[in-house]
């Protein structure tokens, strides 16, 4: 399930957001990989401001819906493999799109990312959290354990 939105002015011209209010229902990061290319797409690479503009437009459109959503952050298609720590690069560099894009745009939250056993991006949804130092937990990326639900 998930709401499909078309443009005519973006590389990828269609995003799908899937949003579950049931926690049962949330999955963890290979597992909504999956459900995407199964659904004929990918996990979303942000490649611009733009797009991530756009993508926060979509959520704030959602959120203004009679669907009631709340806090839940969303999967997008950031990872690293946690094999390659012992490699020389800072590990921030070590994040790559899962789709191959080789787009260098990051929105990370203040202090993110933490890396040590979080491997896979979320984009923060929480409207009801407390902001924290570097503000609301809104469309600010955070690395999260690949297998927690979302």
């Amino acid at each position: 399930s998930g709401q499909k939105v078309c443009y005519d002015d973006f590389k990828r011209s269609c995003y799908k957001l899937a949003y579950f209010q049931d926690l049962s229902r949330r999955v963890g990061f290979e597992e909504a990989r999956q459900a995407c290319e199964m659904d004929g797409g990918a996990l979303l690479s942000l490649e611009s401001e733009a797009e991530q503009q756009l993508i926060e437009n979509m959520l704030q459109n959602l959120t203004k819906s009679a669907s009631g959503i709340s806090d839940g952050d969303f999967w997008i298609g950031l990872w690293r493999n946690g094999n390659e720590l012992a490699t020389s690069s800072p590990c921030p560099n070590l994040y790559k799109w899962a789709d191959g894009s080789i787009s260098p745009f990051r929105n990370w939250y203040t202090d993110e990312p933490s890396c040590g056993s979080e491997a896979c991006v979320v984009m923060y949804h929480q409207p009801t959290a407390n902001p924290g130092l570097g503000g609301p937990y809104l469309y600010q990326w955070n690395d999260d354990r690949c297998n927690m639900k979302h």
